[in-house]
């Protein structure tokens, strides 16, 4: 038997705003769990790998993203136990098009020619078994030198997605025969789609060789191939980090999958582009009205996680982070509490958190940006207070890891050990300090904290100084490559 070669790509370089404030840029949403146990990211790598079968391989996903989010993407994939990544950093967003081509250069390395499938990292799926059946019948159509596209049938006249047109009977066809592509509808227009049948959602899922993909792109957009090609050429890799040419990538032009190649290929001889449809519960998750759409709700319709008390509402979603939330006479609102922020919006207008987005970023302000608790390569810092001259952090460090040896020009510091041992390098001496001990760490001197323990540190850290911004770090050494 003809075994197929598979390399799922993950687009993971999103900043979810709509979904604020529990998405922010620094974490945002397809990093995010938002039921279950896993995250969405998590979510569409443990889906890519289970269509693995008799006659499909599977390889080690490859991942498109960008700096900030590098060492998330690892740790993410290491709890669900799929090593061997490959992260695919971009300098900057490019849209799709070009994320698309830096996976195909990659897999096309050494002659080979898998197929590709490539996925957001932030939709969602209710009937995985679906899921997978679709995209088998996708993978095996693209091996064969299809183009496809998994389509989603429409319950509901929507506005906010592309539509996808397939020529011939739709009913039960496994593998169809694209006819057009088309824009997202007004309602009118939406609601006539639906009545009229097949018409599919894009679900901006494509399956398709690298070298159908990358005779495409020359065919329909060579700008795109050529300037791509021209970022690959100096690529750095590090590891499981590989980054093409910043002042190349910057050159690329912004574009979508969508505008560069698929919707030219239906008018193509030279292209067959199918559609597979998936029936299968899907969801992008793009707004707060698409989590309450896909969250297990009572009765009268309202979907509640973490601490949270909901009486007499209706259609209500309340998502309690950190505190006990209490919603009472509450009929189509999302309530949406973090330690920093609270939501809470008409569920008809959940597209309209970008404003709320929009205004943070003019003001200047932060809390679009980061969560109170920042994830960190060696761990993560909770911000717990602040004031003049002061700040109170609470740090966690993973077993095994340090901060970088650092000074600071502006603040001294005082640690206090919670929770695990700690290796302190406080100017030329290195101590250990466990529960309860603690340590003063000087203006100007330099130092690291490690984890020299099998379980995870926790310190509570004490700044005060005249400045306390996170930029006021001269690194010296670091595990990360964040030294300059």
């Amino acid at each position: 038997m003809t075994t197929i070669a598979v390399q799922p790509v993950i687009m993971a370089g999103g900043s979810g705003t709509r979904l604020w404030p529990l998405s922010r840029a620094q974490h945002p949403k397809q990093f995010l769990v938002l039921q279950g146990k896993h995250s969405l990211f998590q979510q569409a790598a443990l889906r890519l790998a289970s269509v693995a079968c008799s006659d499909i391989v599977v390889a080690a996903p490859s991942v498109v993203g960008n700096e900030d989010h590098r060492f998330l993407v690892l740790d993410q994939l290491r709890e669900v136990k799929l090593a061997g990544a490959t992260v695919l950093l971009e300098p900057v967003g490019r849209n799709t098009a070009p994320a698309m081509t830096l996976a195909a250069l990659h897999a096309s390395e050494g002659g080979a020619d898998p197929v590709l499938v490539v996925t957001p990292a932030d939709g969602t799926v209710t009937d995985e078994p679906a899921f997978t059946a679709a995209l088998q019948r996708a993978v095996r159509a693209a091996a064969a030198g299809s183009f496809v596209i998994l389509g989603v049938p429409p319950d509901r006249p929507e506005t906010g997605f592309g539509y996808i047109r397939c020529e011939g009977d739709v009913a039960g066809g496994e593998v169809q025969k694209v006819a057009q592509f088309v824009e997202k509808p007004d309602l009118a227009t939406a609601e006539r789609y639906l009545a009229d049948g097949g018409y599919f959602w894009n679900s901006g899922m494509f399956v398709v060789r690298a070298s159908v993909w990358l005779a495409a792109l020359e065919q329909f957009r060579p700008d795109i191939a050529a300037a791509t090609r021209a970022a690959w050429g100096p690529k750095q890799v590090d590891a499981s980090f590989v980054r093409p040419g910043k002042g190349e990538f910057e050159a690329i032009a912004s574009e979508s999958i969508d505008y560069a190649v698929m919707e030219k290929c239906p008018g193509s001889t030279a292209f067959d582009i199918r559609m597979v449809p998936l029936a299968a519960g899907w969801s992008d998750l793009g707004a707060w009205d698409a989590v309450w759409q896909v969250s297990k709700k009572d009765a009268a319709g309202n979907a509640a996680f973490g601490d949270a008390v909901v009486r007499d509402s209706r259609d209500t979603l309340v998502h309690a982070t950190s505190r006990l939330v209490g919603v009472v006479g509450m009929n189509n609102v999302v309530v949406v509490e973090t330690p920093d922020a609270v939501l809470v919006i008409n569920r008809d207008q959940s597209q309209d958190v970008k404003h709320i987005v929009g205004e943070l970023q003019n003001a200047g302000r932060t809390e679009h940006t980061v969560h109170r608790q920042v994830h960190r390569p060696w761990g993560w810092y909770d911000s717990i207070d602040a004031g003049a001259r002061f700040q109170v952090k609470r740090i966690m460090v993973k077993p095994g890891a340090s901060l970088s040896l650092q000074k600071h020009h502006h603040r001294a510091e005082h640690w206090v050990v919670v929770r695990g041992t700690a290796e302190v390098t406080n100017g030329d001496s290195v101590t250990l300090l466990t529960e309860n001990q603690s340590t003063y760490i000087p203006l100007g001197t330099v130092h690291r904290l490690a984890n020299p323990g099998k379980v995870p540190l926790e310190i509570i850290e004490v700044q005060s100084g005249s400045y306390l911004g996170e930029d006021d770090i001269v690194r010296y050494e670091d595990t990360y490559g964040r030294a300059k």
